[in-house]
């Protein structure tokens, strides 16, 4: 007879646990494919956009194949597969005064940022969207959601300058370009200005793929306006683009899976990991282009200037980290980001923008 152990129940084992070396080693590689990812992605819409090979320099089209194909894989995995739940709240009332205004100026972003490519280098574009933190800046000042001190105007100085001798020296600089580009900025900084307005005050947190779910629809269709007035009669006289299917298949897929590396990074680091590996992408893209496409030329005060821009993008990124207030002690470290945050979002989509 087997003796009893007085009634005690039998000691449970406990889960093994991955070593830290494993974890760390998968955390790394996430963090190394955004960075692939990422630049790849900006690198093939050049290619797709300016290659003689391709011939189809239609930025509209190109982006609405994107949110189009962004629409219909979110639709699938969420409510056709249900692999990823949709997060609850969203309202009629919230889409149209939340949702549409942030989708319009996603939608402009992408337009003027991808218009860029056909005017200006890869790099050159890169070195402009440093200029980003002092749009955002601003405008929420203007909007009530920044306050002005010496610390934040002397960054955004340091920003200011350093974007100022980049452009000085680029030696073959197209105006058309930059005004795309910097159109392209201040879409951006107003479409953050707007989540910040219209979804973190009224309480509303979607993580990315709820956010694409709700926002590339009507990125879509703020799209197919432009295209069609713009874009369709120049393809409907032109005989000689090419729209190859595989191809535009196979960007439209890099975007989407682009998007869903975002996803890991922002769920496996902090916030401070994931804008630090955005600097790091920034110089590979910046370095890289110059050896690819032929029409990017870096020069020593090129360097100089984005070196003084990203230095200035750095201490801002370390400032807003440091100012963030935490809502309550229940909610985790602070460095830590929230997967249904604002701040999910915002990391996220600027990856997207600068993707698509």
């Amino acid at each position: 007879m087997e003796r009893g152990n007085g009634g005690k129940p039998p000691p449970q084992q406990q889960p093994e646990s991955k070593p830290a070396w494993k974890d760390g080693a998968v955390t790394y590689f996430h963090l190394l494919f955004y960075i692939a990812i990422s630049g790849g992605q900006i690198f093939f819409n050049k290619w797709v956009l300016s290659s003689k090979e391709i011939n189809f320099p239609y930025p509209v089209a190109l982006t609405l194949l994107h949110m189009v194909f962004s629409s219909v894989v979110c639709f699938a995995i969420t409510k056709v597969f249900k692999i990823i739940k949709i997060e609850e709240g969203m309202t009629t009332d919230i889409y149209i005064s939340s949702v549409i205004p942030i989708g319009a100026m996603f939608a402009m972003t992408l337009w003027l940022g991808n218009s860029a490519y056909l005017y200006i280098s890869v790099a050159f574009a890169q070195m402009l969207k440093a200029i980003m933190p002092v749009a955002v800046f601003l405008l929420g000042a203007a909007f009530g959601l920044e306050e002005m001190s010496y610390k934040m105007l002397a960054i955004m100085s340091v920003i200011s300058v350093g974007v100022i001798v980049a452009s000085v020296g680029e030696i073959t600089i197209s105006w058309v370009g930059v005004v795309y580009q910097m159109g392209g900025v201040v879409a951006e900084a107003l479409r953050l200005i707007f989540i910040e307005i219209f979804l973190k005050k009224k309480g509303v947190k979607l993580n990315l793929i709820s956010m694409m779910y709700y926002v590339s629809p009507c990125s879509a269709l703020c799209l197919f306006i432009p295209w069609l007035f713009l874009e369709k009669p120049k393809m409907d006289d032109s005989v000689s683009w090419n729209f190859p299917p595989f191809t535009l298949f196979l960007n439209c897929l890099c975007t989407f899976v682009l998007n869903m590396s975002v996803f890991l990074v922002i769920s496996r680091t902090s916030a401070l990991t994931a804008r630090v590996t955005g600097v790091v992408r920034d110089w590979s893209v910046v370095l890289l282009s110059a050896a690819i496409f032929a029409d990017t030329q870096l020069t020593f005060i090129n360097i100089i200037g984005y070196a003084i821009a990203i230095a200035g993008v750095v201490a801002y990124n370390n400032h807003k980290l440091k100012v963030k207030p935490q809502a309550n002690p229940q909610q985790g470290e602070e460095n830590k980001i929230n997967q249904g945050s604002p701040q999910d979002v915002e990391q996220s989509m600027n990856s997207t923008k600068e993707a698509s």
